[in-house]
């Protein structure tokens, strides 16, 4: 049966975005298509009709895909067809789930899948955005108990201008990309980098945002006023009050005890024990088949004593799990530099949580190419955070990153990004690992500061030091508290997981995450200032360890030296199959990367072979100049000359009448192949064709004219004297000479073969010619022709 399609327009900024629902996808629960320009995504959401048994937690699932025939791409790679989700993906997909798992029902475990595809991408209208509010309306017509849409947008700052939805172009020239996602009650997520603004002009955006995002969910909820299915309902199960009461008569006092245990490792013993009481009072009062039956109900219970004893410490008695006080930072240590043949590493430690930063420098080749259905770039600056099980005292297979370390890397990544050098200040591409080797609390925020640590170890010369910090909150009505570097169980049990990096001067990086329907501007303020306070505690501590870049790089980071050529000689350089590229690389064992730009990189630690390449480049791109001198080896010999090759690449003939003062019978009784001559360019013909001396480069002999060396070329000389007596000046007798016929016929004619070479290469191209034609052919007698003199 056919659907009714409906849709709904709404305009954010200059953008228009229309949901519309009923021409796809129909057996889906709730299936929403958003529009913006020619982008077009739609998301699916399904839920199972039971509850996953034994669950108590919602299993949402989030896939999201973007499909490269969307921009008009086939995807690359041996089979063509999308794999793996990419990174940009795997981040999108934590961007729809973030601001919509808090806000199911708090007893609601049936399985929940939400599905978006990109279908179509027109460059401009970012497409992560359009899945996010497809999600959020997906939900809201669906039968799923979700009745709180969210909305999202993407802020950018250009020239002091707030803009919403940027396009990725004005992103990459933004000083601010932030994605936030709420109801209409309030902010529910955060995602966030920034060129070091102030704590003002976030909460600028911040409130801009929201104010796009009530006009996304009033969209949402007209769509799902036309078309919306009924709701699915969900109970609450029954209070048990025998088995609370008895659970809160049996560990309540030594709950209280372990969250006054500040080291975790004794705090995490005492609640063992606790657990144990408790087994064993329920199986003394209940018998051992009840009490198993009652055993997760009543660790459900105990869970909900921990998690308001825990807060009622901080909002009444201002007091910390570890004894801290609000805003107090943990211990801090720093150490660089004490991995010998790293080209830069840190140790940073914050109580018990440390990170090890590692940085690798290399060339421009080891940037990491990023093909999806964006325009193909090269990234050239890599954060890759890695979680082991051991960092928590625990034991799980290690495999590849899940999407909890991809997003932790991001967000890190971020925060550094905004401070590294211009590229052509730089010509690095710089990968960052962060080694988490222990856990409690914010090892996303302590990977920031120890990849600021590592990179001033590797003299990477970054604008200013970078510090992170995670703030956390405790909400009951209207009474608050903003906890600073708040450990794991406040992550755990409190409202908020607000992270903050920055600079002295500014942020780079903002994530918030939430468990309550929303915080406020003000909450967010207050926030931001106290993080503020923590991050520069912070970088003071990190000074202690180095201040500032390193001047030198390490002895074993490769040393990039960076020359322009004519971008039209790139080819010259890499040679026929990229036979002189490598021909380099082999002789000098350095790294070569060559731009269509016609910058090349030459990467090598050692520094002298870096310029004896260097050299050997600025010859194979240097051109033969007119009066200036080469040597060169000859390659090839002619009855008429020799070719010899000046430069790489580059020869030029040696007219037999230019190999000595002396008349020369055969080019073999002067030099042969393989021979190095010192020789002079006397002119470069209209072809490009270079021709070399050897006379001009000796001493005449002993009565031959102190001039009588170079000859101008034909064309400046002046017409002779073709009658009379032609012997005087010309030196001795000329009976001897051969007549002008007859005995001259090895000598090919004029007319035809030089025209017949004209096209063969560009006018100032100096490569060797394909074929055994000289640079200038013995030319006819005739002095129409302008032909040589026969030698004396």
């Amino acid at each position: 049966m056919e659907q009714p399609v409906h849709i709904v327009a709404s305009t954010v900024g200059s953008q228009t975005i229309t949901f519309e629902t009923g021409l796809m996808a129909g057996q889906a629960d709730g299936a929403v298509v958003t529009r913006a320009g020619d982008s077009v995504v739609i998301a699916t959401a399904v839920a199972s009709k039971t509850v996953r048994e034994g669950c108590d937690f919602l299993p949402l699932t989030v896939d999201y895909f973007e499909k490269t025939y969307a921009a008009g791409r086939i995807p690359g790679g041996f089979f063509k067809r999308e794999g793996r989700p990419t990174g940009k993906e795997i981040l999108t997909c934590r961007l729809i789930d973030r601001p919509l798992r808090p806000l199911f029902p708090e007893h609601y475990h049936n399985d929940v899948q939400l599905v978006s595809f990109v279908l179509s991408y027109d460059l401009t209208n970012q497409v992560d955005i359009l899945a996010m509010n497809a999600a959020s309306c997906a939900l809201l017509i669906s039968p799923i108990p979700f009745t709180n849409p969210i909305g999202a947008v993407r802020i950018g700052k250009i020239d002091g201008r707030l803009i919403i939805n940027p396009s990725p172009a004005q992103c990459d020239i933004s000083d601010l990309d932030m994605v936030v996602a709420g109801t209409e009650q309030a902010i529910t997520m955060v995602e966030s980098g920034s060129n070091e603004l102030t704590e003002e002009e976030l909460l600028e955006a911040l409130a801009l945002a929201h104010s796009q995002i009530k006009i996304l969910v009033g969209a949402q909820k007209e769509l799902a006023a036309k078309c919306g299915k009924p709701k699915t309902t969900v109970e609450a199960p029954p209070p048990e009050v025998e088995l609370e009461a008895l659970v809160r008569e049996t560990v309540f006092a030594d709950i209280k005890d372990a969250l006054s245990t500040a080291e975790k490792t004794a705090r995490k013993e005492k609640f063992a024990r606790l657990e144990e009481k408790l087994a064993a009072r329920l199986v003394e009062v209940y018998g051992e088949e009840k009490a198993a039956e009652k055993a997760k109900a009543a660790h459900t219970i105990q869970e909900n004593l921990v998690y308001h004893e825990m807060r009622r410490m901080i909002l009444e008695e201002n007091r910390r799990i570890d004894g801290r006080g609000l805003r107090e930072i943990r211990p801090i240590s720093a150490a660089v530099g004490f991995l010998p043949r790293t080209h830069g590493s840190a140790l940073f430690t914050r109580g018990q949580t440390q990170s090890l930063g590692v940085v690798t420098l290399g060339a421009q080749s080891d940037s990491q190419i990023i093909d999806g259905i964006d325009e193909e770039y090269k990234k050239r600056f890599l954060l890759h955070y890695n979680f082991p099980p051991f960092s928590t005292g625990e034991t799980k297979p290690m495999r590849g990153p899940g999407r909890r370390e991809i997003g932790h890397g991001a967000l890190a990544e971020r925060a550094l990004a905004r401070v590294l050098p211009d590229e052509n200040e730089f010509p690095y591409t710089v990968r960052v690992v962060s080694e988490i080797l222990s856990s409690n609390g914010s090892s996303s925020m302590a990977s920031v500061c120890s990849g600021s640590l590592s990179l001033m170890d590797a003299g990477v010369p970054i604008r200013a030091a970078v510090a992170g910090i995670a703030m956390g909150l405790i909400k009951e009505g209207d009474n608050y508290k903003v906890l600073s570097d708040i450990l794991g169980d406040e992550d755990h049990f409190g409202d908020m997981d607000f992270k903050v990096a920055g600079t002295s001067k500014g942020v780079t990086a903002l994530q918030m995450d939430i468990k309550i329907l929303g915080v406020t501007l003000d909450i967010m303020r207050d926030a931001l200032q106290q993080a503020r306070e923590g991050r520069l505690f912070i970088l003071s501590k990190m000074a202690e360890a180095i201040s500032q870049p390193r001047a030198e790089l390490s002895p074993y980071a490769p040393r990039i030296v960076t020359i322009e050529i004519d971008p039209e000689k790139i080819r010259n350089v890499i040679g026929p199959g990229g036979k002189m590229i490598r021909r380099i690389q082999d002789e000098f064992k350095v790294q070569i990367d060559a731009e269509d730009d016609g910058r090349i990189m030459i990467i090598s630690p050692d520094a002298e072979a870096t310029q004896k390449a260097v050299a050997m480049i600025r010859q194979i791109t240097e051109d033969a100049e007119v009066g200036k001198v080469y040597t060169g080896k000859v390659k090839r010999i002619m009855k008429f000359g020799a070719f010899v090759e000046i430069l790489p690449g580059i020869e030029g003939m040696v007219h037999i009448s230019q190999l000595d003062h002396n008349r020369v019978n055969t080019v073999e009784d002067v030099v042969n192949i393989g021979d190095e001559i010192t020789v002079k360019v006397i002119e470069i013909d209209s072809q490009g064709r270079v021709n070399l001396s050897r006379k001009a480069l000796l001493e005449p002999p002993a009565g031959l004219a102190a001039d009588g060396g170079d000859r101008p070329p034909r064309g400046d000389r002046p017409p002779r004297d073709r009658g009379g007596d032609r012997g005087g000046d010309r030196g001795g007798e000329r009976g001897d000479r051969r007549p002008n016929h007859g005995e001259r016929g090895d000598r090919r004619p004029q007319g035809g073969d030089r025209s017949a070479r004209s096209g063969d290469r560009p006018r100032h191209d100096h490569r060797p010619r394909q074929d055994d034609r000289p640079a200038a052919e013995p030319r006819s007698h005739d002095s129409s022709a302008g032909g040589h003199e026969p030698q004396d």
